[in-house]
């Protein structure tokens, strides 16, 4: 999957303006980057009587309104989803996914710390970096508010470009983890079937999807 980092921190650190500011700094080199959020108090997509809504109430899995400024997917869980899940619903064609939140979670992370507001979180597991207002006696590296460029320095350098060639695999909708022989091989294989097809070209990307019936039983 693409390369996942999370931007964490006690309310009002100014977790929301540090994702906004690394958006924009790294949609200005160039590539592509998606967000999300983790809001713990749950929410309403959606609004009761809207056509939306009455698609959901019918029982339909999830419902897409078109736009022409946008696309919004609402698609109600019996359970809260996951990181890979959330990853596979954005898709894979991402150079990084920002996300704000999931202080929990096993992906590396990014603390943000305002002078007054509050203590740093503690626990929290692969901490990347702290953007901080004041210095601090910690191990982790420290960025300034205004130090957006050498932050997205770091994401760029040990994060996008290690993973700008990637091939994921999953199965029954779980990420299967692959290692540099089994990637390979995948890779050229898959590459070499797709290119011998009729009309293809240059392949920059390539989305393979296959849902087996069940088997009938006797």
């Amino acid at each position: 999957m693409p390369p996942l980092i999370s931007v964490v921190g006690i309310s009002n650190s100014g977790k929301t303006t540090l994702v906004e500011k690394l958006t924009r700094e790294l949609i200005s080199r160039g590539y592509r980057v998606a967000t999300f959020k983790h809001t713990p108090g749950g929410a309403n997509f959606d609004e009761p009587g809207k056509d939306s809504w009455r698609y959901l109430q019918a029982g339909s899995q999830a419902a897409v309104v078109s736009a022409p400024d946008g696309v919004a997917l609402i698609k109600p869980v019996a359970s809260e989803a996951s990181l890979d899940e959330l990853v596979r619903l954005l898709g894979e064609d991402y150079d990084i996914i920002i996300a704000e939140g999931f202080k929990h979670s096993d992906i590396p992370k990014i603390e943000v710390h305002r002078k007054g507001v509050g203590s740093l979180l503690s626990g929290l597991s692969r901490l990347v970096a702290i953007v901080t207002d004041e210095p601090l006696e910690t191990r982790a590296r420290q960025f300034s508010p205004e130090d957006i460029k050498d932050l997205a320095d770091l994401l760029e350098k040990g994060f996008i470009k290690p993973q700008q060639e990637r091939t994921s695999l999953y199965i029954n909708g779980a990420p299967v983890p692959l290692g540099s022989w089994p990637r390979e091989v995948i890779t050229k294989v898959i590459l070499s079937m797709a290119s011998s097809l009729k009309g293809v070209g240059e392949i920059k990307s390539l989305d393979i999807f296959l849902r087996r019936g069940s088997k009938e039983t006797k």
